[in-house]
């Protein structure tokens, strides 16, 4: 059993973002989830792509021509020419490995960590009849924005699974979420500047006091994408992490998404955050 809230009782949770991925190995394979799981992740990120055939592949819609070297979408193709395709590694070389089906991943990581599966509110009847085919409801974690009409599709079609939603700068609606029928745990932060509210230790005392938990992203995926007030793995690389890890961890977050899933984790074992 997977309960992110005892799991993050006691330590700051680390997510990987898409596995981790490097040389021969794309993100969003099972040897990018195997990685970063031999180096200590908490959680495992993925993305959700359907093709014309309504099955679910693991991979990150709209990146089809920087990994398959493909003009045409995921979306656009049917299940034979999908099959036929091999993604590509970090120097664009192609490697021997195809996109992998959603079933088959959910198979690998069963009983082995909580999955994040990214891109849930495109498709939810689908991955939640997958998630639920595999018995998997206690490791699967899903999220969308804070709107109503999401809340009710959560309370009509999977109010058991884990919830979380994407707050913008403000948190409008958790204070509500805990109230309604729904396994809520909380918002994924989202932030471009320290003055925000999501980025003060007030807003971290009030959810926690809630029971909740909050998710940060420290990953940088564009850096005209400012997700954390620049609070970046980068800085890591710069040798500056007491500015982004440690800036993170310090105000409260509960769950770390990064891109450096080993080095991430060292540092806050250092700093007894783990």
């Amino acid at each position: 059993m997977f309960d992110l809230r005892d799991m993050a009782r006691e330590r700051v949770l680390v997510a990987a973002h898409r596995g981790t991925w490097m040389g021969n190995i794309p993100c969003n394979t099972i040897m990018a989830f195997n990685t970063a799981l031999a180096e200590g992740a908490d959680i495992i990120e993925l993305d959700i792509s359907r093709s014309q055939n309504g099955t679910l592949y693991v991979f990150h819609p709209g990146r089809e021509k920087e990994y398959m070297h493909s003009e045409k979408l995921i979306a656009d193709m049917k299940d034979d020419e999908i099959r036929s395709l091999r993604l590509f590694n970090t120097d664009g070389a192609e490697t021997q490995y195809p996109v992998p089906l959603f079933d088959d991943i959910l198979e690998a990581l069963k009983g082995r960590c909580v999955i994040n599966i990214d891109k849930f509110p495109r498709y939810p009847q689908e991955i939640v009849n997958a998630v639920r085919r595999h018995g998997m409801v206690d490791q699967a974690l899903v999220k969308t924005k804070q709107d109503s009409r999401c809340y009710d599709m959560m309370e009509d079609l999977a109010p058991d699974f884990a919830y979380m939603t994407f707050a913008m700068e403000s948190d409008r609606d958790s204070e509500q979420l805990v109230h309604r029928s729904l396994n809520y745990l909380g918002t994924e932060a989202i932030f471009a500047n320290e003055s925000s509210e999501l980025a003060s230790i007030s807003y971290q005392e009030k959810m926690h006091s809630l029971g909740l938990l909050t998710w940060v992203n420290s990953i940088v995926y564009d850096y005209k994408a400012v997700l954390s007030a620049g609070h970046t793995d980068d800085l890591f690389a710069l040798g500056r992490a007491d500015d982004g890890w440690g800036y993170l961890a310090s105000l409260g977050f509960n769950i770390i998404q990064t891109d450096w899933v080993s080095h991430c984790l060292q540092y806050l074992k250092e700093h007894d955050w783990r």
